[in-house]
């Protein structure tokens, strides 16, 4: 069985080359490939909308190259150091870009990097004045307006759905109390640099349409919306709602997307200090709900400040002090289900207060940026954690004060950055990275981070190996070699080390991670690429029947090939075959997948479909594969098991502005005859999902 797949794969792999088709037109922009080309191994608890959002914003209002600042350039992920450095070289001696050909004359840009610039950036004319009409009349002009709608649902039935039936005891078991249905609305007017309106509506599918103002329920379970303008005279940027901050390294504030490590082995290392910007995520968490203000108090010198007022959702206990009740929280939550009784009891059971600030300077002619930031964050109760060993340093009480120093310095083709923080419990953490151009053809870049076990910030998101910065000590080196324009390889080096003691990992740690990725491609509409990833760690024996928990060193690998083959204008294949294997001492587990997609686009009509096939021996080797999806939704199911997977996606044009999507997907298993668990569980070996969605775009 496992030949056949692998002899199908090859067919699908090599079939197009025997197929005759014109040389296709340069798409508008395909940032569903653009997002997978940043990932090694693609993970669902990667914020993917951010960077979307990020993405699409820069598409709809391209970057001005002859103002783009230096981190908004290095925000798009494909500019080198000496690429960047030979673009504001140009622009000294030669003035600004009078049109996008003249990208060809830069030493450095190369032709594949400039084609996948182009959807990002413009230039406008030279003599061009700044617009000095009224907001609302530049409101009225910008295309970038539009509202979505989106409904969708599992179409098998989950135990949560089921009706209740009482046990021995005479209880009710508990049950969702909403439909199945999942909905999501979105309407944003927006402007890049100039002012953002928008919000945001979700309910997950079992929790309730209700209008309770008491409980915080106004129809849909979670409401987002922001205002945001920009450039009033000193007033660089102000906002009111919900809205993201993001300064220096990731220590203390941090974008809710943030790359590290991946497919792209350089640009993705350092972050980028892009100021205060809107939120527009359903992610239920780490964002701020409020007012914030950047304001040029010198030349050279901007200051922020912040206040957020929100509601948080956790656990909240008692404990009994003497004739007393003391409320504490116990565990805050970031799932942002509110399902089920228990769930509910949970949902915006805690105040949060947030305010703070930042200062940031720039001098030497731009090249150096020194900056430092403020966050305390107050909790209306103390947290009071299940105290376990692991995490005996987590953050407990009722407030935590951040403070970091940050800075960048650039020096011809070198950029050295780096940040340092400190909180109240003593905790401290710090990063310093370079990125270097050793010539048109090669990259370095390197990364030291040191986070210790006792260091917390709820909103940090800097590079490294967990999910939170601390208990980490690593060092990082990535190379990329582009010796022509057809080929290219990325590559990277990871060691890092834990401290103390982590979740299943019940004493300190070592780990290295190691990806090459080559790339090549011979002509405009072929791409291929093959990557190599391997990861080693220790963590708690998978089956250990002793009485403690023995710390062994794991080893994962993962084997990608890919090819993307555009046979003509309208039609194009994406063929993949992915595998996998997971290693401790006395276990070696396998697993793999094959993809085969197809796109067909003609006129207002867009079809995609996949049909995959997979086998792993359990979930430590389940498949990652990113899928297409409706505009502004992602969807990366982890295959595992045995079993199949397909889905049929249309998007269909309504006349110039109405578009209508309808997304199938169905995934099938072999092995099992029931999928998930509790109230998740489905009786059946099949899960099948329809979602339809609408987009409107005001003129």
């Amino acid at each position: 069985m496992m030949l056949r797949h692998y002899l199908l794969f090859v067919l699908l792999l090599f079939l197009p080359f025997f197929v005759q088709g014109q040389s296709p037109k340069k798409p508008e922009v395909d940032l569903d490939l653009f997002v997978q080309e940043l990932f090694q191994v693609q993970d669902e608890n990667i914020n993917y909308e951010d960077l979307y959002e990020i993405l699409f914003q820069f598409y709809r209002n391209p970057l001005d190259l002859n103002t783009a600042s230096r981190e908004e350039l290095q925000s798009l992920y494909l500019l080198s150091e000496l690429q960047i450095n030979q673009l504001s070289k140009h622009l000294i001696l030669n003035g600004k870009l009078l049109n996008l050909y003249e990208l060809q004359s830069i030493p450095g840009f190369d032709q594949v990097t400039i084609q996948r610039l182009l959807p990002f950036v413009t230039v406008e004319e030279a003599a061009q004045v700044i617009d000095s009409r009224g907001l609302w009349q530049r409101m009225k002009e910008e295309r970038n307006h539009y509202l979505i709608l989106r409904t969708e649902r599992i179409m098998e039935e989950k135990v949560g759905y089921s009706p209740a039936v009482p046990n021995s005891s005479g209880e009710l078991p508990q049950r969702y109390q909403g439909s199945q249905w999942k909905q999501y609305g979105r309407y944003r007017w927006a402007r890049t640099k100039d002012f953002s309106f928008g919000f945001t509506y979700e309910k997950d599918a079992g929790e309730q349409f209700r209008w309770d103002p008491e409980k915080r329920k106004f129809g849909f379970d979670f409401w987002s919306f922001h205002a945001q303008v920009y450039q009033r005279g000193r007033w660089k940027a102000i906002a009111l709602g919900d809205y993201n901050i993001n300064f220096g390294q990731g220590l203390v504030f941090s974008p809710g997307f943030a790359p590290g490590k991946g497919g792209e082995a350089i640009n993705t290392v350092k972050r980028n200090s892009l100021g205060i910007r809107p939120y527009t995520s359903v992610l239920e968490f780490n964002y701020f709900r409020g007012a914030a203000a950047t304001y040029q108090l010198f030349r050279k010198v901007d200051v922020t400040l912040f206040g957020s007022r929100r509601r948080a959702s956790g656990t909240v206990s008692t404990e009994l002090d003497g004739q007393n009740e003391d409320a504490f929280i116990a565990s805050l939550l970031n799932t942002g289900f509110h399902r089920s009784p228990s769930e509910l009891a949970r949902r915006s059971s805690i105040e949060q207060i947030d305010w703070g600030g930042n200062v940031q300077s720039l001098f030497n002619g731009n090249r150096t940026q020194l900056g430092a930031n403020f966050l305390q964050t107050n909790y209306e109760r103390p947290i009071n954690r299940d105290l376990q060993v692991y995490n005996q340093f987590d953050f407990s009480g009722r407030s935590n004060t951040l403070v970091s120093g940050y800075g960048t310095h650039v020096w011809q083709n070198f950029q050295w950055f780096g940040e340092f923080a400190h909180n109240m419990q003593r905790g401290s953490a710090g990063v310093v990275g370079m990125l270097v151009s050793l010539s048109s053809k090669v990259d370095l870049a390197a990364l030291y981070r040191n986070y210790s076990r006792n260091y917390f910030s709820i909103y940090g998101n800097a590079f490294g190996e967990r999910n939170r910065n601390s208990n980490e000590e690593g060092i990082y080196f990535g190379l990329k070699i582009k010796p022509n324009r057809r080929w290219s390889l990325n590559a990277y080096a990871d060691q890092f080390r834990s401290p103390w003691l982590a979740y299943l990992v019940d004493a300190p740690a070592i780990g290295q991670e190691y990806l090459m990725r080559l790339n090549w491609q011979p002509v405009k509409k072929v791409n291929f690429y093959l990557q190599f990833r391997s990861e080693s760690k220790g963590r708690n024996q998978i089956g250990n029947e002793g009485p403690t928990d023995l710390v062994v060193q794991t080893r994962r690998r993962n084997l990608l090939i890919n090819l993307d083959w555009a046979l003509d204008d309208q039609f194009s294949l994406k063929s993949r075959v992915q595998s996998s294997d997971f290693a401790q001492p006395g276990r070696l587990t396998r697993g793999f997948a094959i993809v085969q997609d197809l796109q067909y686009e003609f006129q207002k009509i867009s079809i995609a479909a996949r049909y995959a096939i997979f086998d792993t021996d359990d979930f430590e080797n389940r498949q990652y594969v990113f899928e297409k999806d409706v505009l502004y939704a992602f969807s990366f199911p982890a295959y595992f098991g045995r079993g199949s997977r397909y889905y049929l996606l249309l998007r269909y044009g309504l006349g110039k502005q109405l578009d209508f999507w309808v997304k199938w997907s169905r995934s099938t298993f072999r092995d099992q005859e029931e999928i998930s668990s509790g109230l998740e569980q489905i009786n059946r070996n099949t899960r099948s999902e329809l979602k339809l969605q609408l987009r409107y775009k005001f003129r």
